[in-house]
């Protein structure tokens, strides 16, 4: 996910939303446990300080199709940052590193591989 470093992933919607008041009941009651199992797939492969899960729904302040963010916050960027929670994302987001490609791609492996791992809807 762009500067917000290894391991970030976005969880949002298939159908397109811009509130969570428009989310349905099933769209509802499937999210919480979606981003529990996506945090603990992030927890387990990147072993973070903590991860973050953040709701973003605005493309040049409207709202946009609703997303949660889901990042792993490192004690090594906290420290490179000296940030933590909305101010290391904007610190993350001015310096605007990117990830390395081939990083990236390897760690997808292992997100997706604990991400089959873990049980549906625990």
């Amino acid at each position: 996910m762009g500067p917000l470093g290894l391991g970030t992933l976005v969880v949002k919607p298939v159908r397109h939303v811009v509130h969570v008041a428009e989310l349905s009941v099933v769209e509802s009651a499937a999210l919480g446990p979606l981003l529990q199992r996506v945090a603990a797939a992030v927890t387990k492969v990147v072993q973070p300080e903590q991860v973050y899960v953040c709701l973003w729904s605005h493309a040049n302040a409207a709202p946009g199709h609703l997303h949660f963010v889901v990042q792993p916050a490192t004690k090594a960027d906290m420290a490179r940052f000296d940030a933590f929670g909305p101010a290391l994302q904007m610190a993350m987001f001015r310096e605007g590193a990117v990830p390395d490609e081939t990083e990236v791609e390897a760690l997808c492996e292992r997100l997706g591989a604990a991400l089959s791992l873990s049980p549906h809807g625990a």
